[in-house]
């Protein structure tokens, strides 16, 4: 199994949103994704409600059954539109994928 983890920080202000609407903007869009992409084995979206200033604003995590699987979702249209709206809205992003 593959797991997926992506952590993102929004910019302050982006699409004439604030970091807050586009944050549940984006819990929602990718929370969609498992019921649109067949090969996600499990989603979440959580965000963030610590202080801390290192922090993320927004995780999601993933599972998939191998690194095909992942890579299919990673292709899907879906996907696609999902990081259509994410370069637009975010200011950093970090990836961990792992094998277990």
């Amino acid at each position: 199994m593959i797991k997926h983890i992506v952590m993102f920080r929004l910019e302050d202000s982006a699409e004439g949103h604030s970091k807050a609407e586009n944050t549940k903007k984006l819990k929602t869009i990718l929370e969609s994704l498992k019921k649109k992409i067949p090969v996600v084995r499990c989603l979440e979206v959580g965000i963030n409600i610590g202080a801390s200033a290192s922090a993320s604003d927004i995780v999601l995590y993933s599972e998939f059954d191998d690194m095909q699987a992942l890579e299919v979702y990673r292709e899907h249209p879906e996907h696609k539109k999902a990081v259509d709206f994410i370069m637009k809205v975010c200011s950093e992003k970090r990836v961990v994928d792992y094998e277990v």
